[in-house]
């Protein structure tokens, strides 16, 4: 008797909870054992304890020609189950989260590999009754749930590997000889095999090479350029090309159709192909994940049309979150002994237990589970289109937006909306490549901030780079639910105003650095960012190879200096394998960031890396020239001091009698070496002030012009937004760091650090000794005052 599917009657073990005590005592003690073992297995995987140095020490080797863990009386499950636990949570990925969900369904799976080592050792007979139990309930409930009637199936780990099987059933039904003459019966008529431009990569060429089959065997067919989807097969081509084929004495064999292409998501006009399929004797094969709708009620005519085909692939596993879970092909064909021939059925008892896990699954589900895992999957995909609506510059690829599973969507900016904030003028040249960087920026930080949804990236013939929702594959295993969908849609309102200001400045970054001579624009559309710069010095007595050093040394500290800057952007090296080196790529912008300080910055900061490159290289030559200036002034003023004082004051002893009865103030000045400057100076400003001696005031260094205002980060306009440039702001950060400073702040300066400055350079009179008075109850000053 073959139970209905979503009866309750058979109730395998489950992992965390067991129903019914009463029914699990009465089970088979070994059945029982299995389900606990598997609980413990789970709760020790799941524990995310790693091994300790301890118990590692206890393993060590005793014996030399025999691995480890094989040594002594062998080791416990709890001991072997840990390794394994320390193996999958190795350092490096301890802190990243598992993100497979493993429901309780998904545990009947894992409990239905068990179960088929055990039945294995069952006697013969016993053995070939279950294993065609488990293969015909199983096939049964898949063909009543997909709406496939009168259909076997075959069960395979590779999804791949059922469409091989149907391809050697067709060419042993259409070549009489092929099972006694083999490959060359196929030289009278070469057969060929049709698959659409959308298909899944590789796919046709894995077919030849399995079926030992030439290139040449595989004709792709174009999708629609002028009329339909552009993801769908061209059928007016298609017959075009089967005619062809057949007048030059070819066989077609078959026809590969999607409902669902891997990248869109699009279905193919099915009944037409099925039409045609018929006229000509081709076998149409279906693959894709809108397969997965059948099981729903309200569907469209187009996915329904595959329950016509005459086979197709599903892939249950991801659809309803089953870790493990073998594809199945359904296929129809009247002759057990040519399937049994293609490998399609199998007299091995073992290989009919591959079913098992999907067998515990479709049971433990039911078809209200089954049917509401598909419709969750189809409601967070309208739920998320339904809101993609309400977003500027997002543009969808949907096939029917009532009913498809898939939603693809991308950014695309126009012309028309640029405005007064950035230039779009010639912005064209190379849109494609731009949008398709940015798009591909857009899903990398997507999946990254949003990991729930499953969003990936997938790059489409004609629309380019586009952000895939596919729920049908990845909710069940992510348990991404309605609030994932509601921050995905979150955080793409907040990437999107960032990617279109970085669209609109790409161009007046490119026209500001072109405005430097010492900075070089870096051509890279396939940046996803403002664009790319180096620094080249001014120097030309290099050599080439001297020069290309200098341009990596100087880039490289540059880089170093920029990250260093309190900004919002991100200063990188670029992509992995960019062909441009010493560059500075720059990523994306914020709406009011202010490109011309940005560029200026990167020049200043540049120019000041030279230029401390050139005085290093050049100091030696400068400290000897100095020490020979130095020694020259000390020799005239010992000469200077000889005739000032005399002869007789350089004799020891008469000198200390002349200095005793007539003392001499000496006129010898210390002389100070500034090493940036090169220049040797008196240290009489020092001795009779104090201080150093204000000399005219240098500019700050470079990367000075970099400093914030306070509040603000830096290379931001403010009060400015995306629409609005300010005349002014693009030099307000360095206007501020290059004025000199006043001497009122000069007085301050040298107040807090207890001495006084002289008198100011703008008093030229002195005054007269009457005008000198001190006010009464008031005291002479001090000396040092005075």
């Amino acid at each position: 008797m073959i139970y209905p599917l979503g009866s309750r009657r058979f109730r395998a073990p489950q992992v965390s909870t067991f129903r019914g005590r009463a029914a699990f005592e009465k089970m088979d003690p070994t059945l029982a054992e299995m389900g606990s073992h598997l609980s413990d297995a789970m709760k020790i995987l799941e524990s995310g304890q790693i091994e300790t140095v301890q118990d590692t020490g206890r393993r060590r080797l005793s014996w030399r020609d025999i691995p480890g863990p094989l040594q002594g009386d062998g080791q416990n499950v709890v001991t072997i189950l840990q390794l394994v636990q320390n193996l999958m949570h190795d350092d490096e990925d301890k802190q990243a989260p598992r993100m497979q969900y493993v429901g309780e369904q998904g545990h009947m799976a894992l409990l239905g590999h068990s179960l088929a080592a055990y039945i294995s050792v069952l006697d013969k007979d016993r053995l070939r009754k279950l294993t065609t139990r488990i293969l015909s309930d199983t096939t049964l409930w898949l063909c009543r749930l997909f709406r496939y009637e009168n259909g076997s199936g075959y069960y395979h780990e590779d999804d791949r590997e059922g469409l091989v099987k149907v391809c050697r059933l067709v060419i042993n039904a259409r070549y009489e000889d092929y099972a006694t003459e083999g490959f060359t019966v196929l030289s009278s008529k070469q057969p060929v095999i049709y698959q659409s431009a959308a298909c899944r990569p590789g796919l046709g060429q894995h077919l030849c090479s399995q079926l030992g089959l030439p290139l040449s065997s595989l004709c792709i067919v174009p999708c629609n350029t002028m009329f339909g989807s552009q993801h769908q097969m061209d059928i007016a081509l298609l017959d075009k090309l089967i005619r062809d084929d057949v007048d030059t004495g070819k066989l077609p064999l078959l026809l590969i159709a999607n409902a669902g292409t891997p990248g869109a998501g699009h279905t193919d006009k099915l009944s037409r192909l099925k039409e045609l399929c018929v006229q000509y004797n081709v076998w149409l094969h279906v693959e894709g994940v809108n397969l997965a709708m059948l099981v729903l009620g309200n569907i469209s005519s187009t996915v329904t049309a595959a329950t016509k085909c005459d086979s197709m692939t599903l892939t249950p596993g991801p659809w309803l979150g089953l870790p493990s879970v073998p594809a199945v092909t359904l296929y129809r064909h009247e002759d057990p002994a040519l399937s049994l021939a293609a490998g399609l059925t199998s007299s091995q008892p073992v290989e009919k237990l591959r079913a098992l896990p999907l067998w515990l699954s479709l049971q433990y589900l039911g078809h209200d589970g089954i049917v509401q895992r598909i419709m969750h999957a189809s409601q967070l995909s309208q739920k998320l289109l339904e809101q993609l609506k309400s977003l500027n510059c997002i543009k969808t690829s949907v096939e029917d937006e009532l009913s498809s599973p898939v939603v693809v969507f991308r950014f695309s900016q126009d012309n028309s909306s640029a405005s007064s904030g950035g230039s779009m003028e010639g912005y064209f040249t190379g849109e494609r490549e731009v949008q398709d960087a940015l798009n591909r920026w857009l899903g990398e930080q997507l999946a990254l901030h949003v990991p729930a949804s499953g969003v990936d990236v997938v790059e489409l013939e004609d629309e380019g780079v586009c952000v895939r929702f596919n729920p049908l594959m990845t909710a069940a295993a992510l348990g991404t639910q309605e609030s994932d969908v509601a921050v995905l849609v979150e955080k793409l309102a907040e990437l999107v105003p960032v990617l279109s200001c970085t669209l609109r400045f790409r161009l007046d970054f490119r026209e500001e650095v072109l405005q430097h001579a010492a900075l070089s624009y870096i051509e890279e559309l396939s940046w996803p960012g403002l664009g790319a710069v180096r620094y080249e010095p001014r120097r030309t007595d290099l050599e080439e190879g001297k020069r290309q050093q200098e341009v990596e040394k100087i880039n490289s500290e540059l880089m170093k200096k920029l990250k260093e800057l309190d900004t919002d952007l991100e200063f990188s090296t670029g992509p992995e394998f960019t062909e441009e080196q010493n560059c500075i790529f720059i990523g994306v912008a914020a709406e009011d960031l202010d490109v011309a300080a940005l560029v200026e910055t990167i020049a200043c900061v540049g120019r000041e890396i030279e230029e401390s490159g050139k005085l290093l290289e050049n100091m030696t030559e400068v400290v000897r020239k100095g020490i020979l200036e130095a020694q020259l002034q000390l020799q005239k003023a010992n000469e200077e001091k000889l005739i000032e004082e005399g002869v007789l004051r350089q004799i020891p002893l008469v000198s200390s009698v002349m200095n005793w009865f007539s003392p001499v103030q000496s006129s010898i000045k210390g002389r100070t070496f500034d090493l940036a400057a090169g220049s040797l100076d008196t240290t009489e400003p020092v001795y009779s002030l104090k201080a150093q001696p204000n000399k005219e005031a240098s500019s700050e260094s470079p990367s000075a012009a970099a400093r914030r205002l306070p509040g603000q980060k830096l290379f931001r306009r403010s009060g400015a937004g995306c629409d609005t440039f300010s005349e002014t702001s693009s030099v307000c950060h360095l206007e501020e760091p290059f004025r000199e400073p006043l001497p009122a702040e000069t007085s301050e300066h040298a107040e807090r650090e207890g001495e006084v400055p002289y008198d100011p350079p703008h008093r030229l009179e002195e005054p007269s000794a009457a005008d000198q008075r001190v006010p009464e109850g008031q005291g002479e000053e001090p000396d040092s005052i005075r």
